[in-house]
């Protein structure tokens, strides 16, 4: 049992402290706190007179002429044909038909099912041609 009346606790307590604290804050909104008094302000400091004859150009050069330069890359590698017609087919024909069905274009169904046909068969090609070890078995992915 408590020893004091303060100790108990009703239901009601905790909403009577949350109104109380929001009174509180209702009442004081605006006041403004009692602030230090601001320190006294930095002396002026006489600064050197600014020299207009400063050449644009600098003496030496921005960069280093011993800098590592990097190689061009190489270029990028051309498909072979068969491989160019495939990438074509899974990329090519979606977009053609995307656009057939914006602008409206009415179709015979064998121009339809002929870029359907090239889509799927542009898929399987690439999958079926796929290499099937690493090229570098002992190659984790990164690089330095």
């Amino acid at each position: 049992m408590p020893d004091t009346v303060d100790d108990v606790t009703s239901p009601g307590d905790e909403e009577r402290r949350t109104d109380e604290a929001w009174r509180s804050i209702v009442e004081h909104y605006g006041d403004r706190p009692a602030l230090e008094p601001e320190p006294d302000p930095l002396p002026e400091v006489a600064l050197p007179p600014f020299d207009e004859d400063l050449d644009d150009e600098p003496d030496e050069p921005a960069y280093d002429s011993e800098r590592f330069v990097p190689p061009l890359p190489p270029p990028l590698p051309r498909p072979t044909p068969r491989r160019a017609v495939a990438w074509a087919g899974v990329f090519g024909a979606p977009i053609l038909l995307l656009v057939l069905l914006v602008f409206r274009v009415r179709t015979p169904a064998l121009v339809d099912l002929v870029l359907l046909g090239w889509f799927v068969g542009g898929f399987v090609y690439l999958v079926a041609t796929m290499p099937r070890a690493p090229r570098e078995p002992w190659d984790d992915g990164s690089r330095v």
